[in-house]
């Protein structure tokens, strides 16, 4: 039963504890997710630690040195190889254009890269920035946090084990109302060049890639239909609906969303043909997910299920570099990613369905 499975949630099934030394980290890019999310979960982990930060702006750096201890870099100065004794891997948290050459960086000072998704705003581009990598002999880790979140990767040991029977649709939405805020209309996430895309890559690449990796499969074909009635998103996706083939005609159909304004949801349903799994505030950061389960032997609704995904994201790319462990969210698991947004994209255009 599922509730067996999810007793679990709490526990790290990839930790051996055998990390002796905190793996050092610089972030390069401190905007308001970096500084509010990502360099707080690093200091509150165990295996990783911020040690770095990396800004254009001379305030956040000031700030975030006096509240972490950390050394400040502006990008010049980490271009040039400032401080390197003082990291030993590299967060990249940029506007997606900008991941390849701070990756290149960290890659040519011989650190470690886990890098924002997507990976970058073209696939050109992610191809790149993975074979940089790959030729300085450093480990790549694409950051998708839910992969690392306890309760999805329950669901996933679940429907592996066959709990809701052969897996035949799924359907997700992350709804962000980008401009609900303090970021206005000139935010780097509403310009194309800058994101290579809108709701759909800032966050449709969530349900997307999550259910991808409880199903343990890779599109096959994708469909796709884009609309932005309001001025605000003339450059970029508005919202978007995205059909994605997994496994051929044998497979499964996952129906997925994403918009940048609406009341706010995230949501993930897997239905099979023994079961139903879905749940609620599947995608926001450090919230209790709320799980529910059908299955012939009943129905199951676990509420406040969960712990700081985010912890566990740096711990893990940390656990993995410090003792050499696989990357399960590894270059080609984002260059997958990459290429599935671009035909939407593509496929959007056309009105056709596009094949990968």
């Amino acid at each position: 039963m599922f509730d067996t499975t999810l007793a679990a949630a709490g526990e790290r099934d990839w930790d051996t504890g055998a990390v002796e030394e905190p793996v050092r980290i610089a972030t390069v890019g401190c905007g308001n997710y970096a500084r509010n999310v990502s360099i707080p979960a690093m200091a509150e982990g165990a295996y990783a630690t911020p040690a770095v930060v990396v800004s254009g702006d001379p305030d956040t750096r000031a700030s975030l040195a006096d509240e972490f201890g950390v050394t400040a870099l502006d990008y010049d100065a980490y271009a040039a190889g400032a401080a390197t004794d003082e990291y030993d891997a590299v967060y990249v948290a940029t506007p997606n254009r900008l991941h390849l050459p701070h990756a290149e960086t960290a890659a040519d000072h011989g650190k470690h890269v886990i890098c924002e998704k997507p990976l970058e705003a073209t696939v050109d581009r992610a191809d790149r920035l993975v074979a940089a990598c790959d030729a300085a002999d450093v480990r790549l880790m694409t950051a998708y946090r839910m992969q690392t979140d306890p309760v999805v990767r329950r669901v996933r040991e679940f429907v592996a084990d066959g709990g809701i029977g052969d897996l035949q649709r799924a359907a997700g939405d992350f709804t962000f109302p980008v401009l609900g805020g303090s970021a206005g209309p000139d935010q780097w996430r509403l310009d194309r060049r800058l994101a290579g895309g809108g709701a759909l890559y800032d966050v449709g690449v969530y349900p997307l890639n999550t259910a991808r990796f409880v199903a343990g499969d890779d599109p096959t074909a994708v469909s796709a239909t884009v609309r932005s009635p309001d001025p605000a998103f003339d450059e970029v996706d508005q919202h978007v609906d995205f059909r994605v083939e997994f496994g051929g005609e044998d497979g499964w159909v996952g129906n997925f969303s994403a918009s940048f304004s609406g009341h706010p949801n995230t949501s993930l349903e897997l239905l099979g043909s023994d079961g139903r799994v879905a749940v609620r505030s599947a995608f926001e950061p450090g919230a209790d997910r709320e799980v529910t389960v059908e299955t012939p032997d009943g129905t199951l609704t676990v509420a406040g299920a969960g712990a700081d995904e985010t912890v566990a994201e740096f711990d893990y790319f940390a656990h993995a570099v410090a003792t050499d462990a696989p990357i399960e969210p590894d270059g080609a698991d984002g260059l997958v990613d990459v290429r599935t947004l671009a035909a939407v994209q593509e496929a959007s255009a056309s009105g056709g369905r596009v094949e990968l």
